[in-house]
């Protein structure tokens, strides 16, 4: 009796022991969102091993290829690495890795802790998952829980929302960064496309970083010029516009800058990051 007990409990043990590890491998949460990747993590050597580019997208850094190196970049921040290769080299300092990079389904895998520490973010292994908690964003002292998009279609319109750091740090960014010379506001503008009146914008979308309450912090919306104008008027109507609507404040902005913000809400629909709040499209 008191063996089958034992047996009992024992394959108990071994059965949570091996699902805990079966969930650490197969479950990454990214500031408490599970990222989404079509080839799932997996450990070698007693280290849980990610997918290059996802787990890279989702800490905020861009992935490029020079010659035969990965090369990720944030900020001030660099990492290169290669496949098969012991070491890899953050901002000129050499790191020696507990696993080399490797190849698999058509896809990088590397260590997670490596990744996520070399860019300043914390993982622990708990309640069945990975996690890693990135850095958050804070504007005027408050710290954002989500950035919030919004545009308008012919039928109806899309409320979406990014609860990923990382994503809403670089957006971020690229408003800052981007804004040009300050302008006067344009005489006419709007979400239709029924203006004809020459030197029309339309308004792609607006974007709302929220505070833990829900409130707006900063509201950037992006105009583009609709209405063609004479070519001798072409600087007095530049083709996109941003509005700073916390300052009530326009700027020239660039539509290099306006789709990078288009690419990166579609890595973080991507990798699971964007929750869609409501969609009237018809």
């Amino acid at each position: 009796m008191k063996k089958a007990f034992f047996t009992a409990c024992l394959a108990i043990f071994l059965f949570i022991s091996s699902s805990t590890t079966y969930a650490a491998q197969n479950q990454i949460k990214v500031d408490g969102v599970t990222i989404t990747s079509d080839v799932k993590p997996e450990m070698k050597n007693k280290r849980a091993m990610v997918p290059l580019r996802v787990m890279s997208e989702s800490l905020g850094a861009s992935v490029e290829w020079s010659d035969s190196e990965v090369i990720l970049a944030k900020s001030e921040t660099k990492v290169k690495l290669a496949i098969n290769r012991s070491t890899a080299e953050k901002n000129g300092v050499q790191i020696r890795l507990d696993v080399k990079p490797y190849t698999k389904n058509n896809r990088i895998y590397v260590p997670l802790r490596f990744i996520a520490e070399a860019f300043g973010c914390n993982v622990n292994y708990s309640n069945f998952a990975v996690t890693v908690d990135t850095k958050p964003l804070f504007i005027n002292s408050a710290q954002v829980k989500a950035l919030q998009q919004e545009y308008h279609m012919f039928m109806g319109g899309v409320v979406q929302q990014i609860n990923g750091n990382a994503y809403n740090e670089t957006i971020y960014n690229i408003f800052a960064k981007n804004k040009g010379k300050k302008v006067e506001a344009p005489a006419n503008y709007s979400w239709s496309f029924t203006i004809d009146t020459p030197g029309s914008y339309y308004k792609n979308a607006q974007y709302d970083f929220l505070d833990q309450k829900g409130k707006s912090l900063v509201r950037f919306d992006i105009y583009s010029l609709i209405s063609p104008v004479p070519s001798e008027l072409s600087t007095e109507y530049p083709e996109i516009l941003i509005h700073d609507v916390s300052k009530d404040e326009w700027y020239l902005f660039n539509d290099t800058a306006r789709k990078s913000i288009n690419q990166l809400m579609d890595t973080a629909g991507k990798n699971g990051f964007l929750k869609i709040i409501s969609n009237t499209v018809v």
